[in-house]
């Protein structure tokens, strides 16, 4: 059975007690993260370095999650700060041990391998050709 659809609205931020802060919304939270640690995507985020995840609730309605997220978003600094520090007194990454958690395995051609197609083509493979005991004719160009 597949677990339930979750949400999260975090916050990011770049450093203890920073001047920036960013409220976000995700349903792929570990992922979502490791993108904004690693500056994977062009914007705000990047710009401004936001890669410590201080804040997040959980949620199984995707309404309640956006409408959180507008919540909290339009909030003034000291209201966010007030929001973060209970949960997070000291401004820690929560998001410092997860290491390599969600880290994209390498596409095939990054492994060395070619794809190789399926079906009807596979007869066009070289190696089919060889195993198969039939000699493939040389391409003229």
């Amino acid at each position: 059975m597949r677990s339930p659809k979750q949400f999260f609205v975090y916050i990011m931020t770049n450093g203890p007690k920073p001047a920036v802060l960013y409220t976000g919304i995700t349903g792929k939270f570990v992922h979502r993260v490791w993108q904004h640690k690693h500056k994977l995507i062009p914007g705000f985020t990047s710009r401004y370095n936001l890669t410590c995840l201080v804040y997040y609730e959980r949620f199984f309605h995707p309404d309640a999650a956006i409408d959180r997220e507008k919540e909290i978003k339009g909030w003034r600094r000291s209201k966010k700060i007030g929001l973060i520090e209970p949960m997070n007194p000291r401004w820690e990454d929560l998001a410092k041990d997860w290491g390599n958690e969600y880290k994209p395995e390498p596409a095939a051609a990054d492994q060395g391998e070619i794809p190789r197609p399926a079906g009807e083509n596979a007869g066009l493979r070289d190696d089919a050709a060889r195993n198969s005991g039939k000699q493939r004719q040389p391409h003229s160009l």
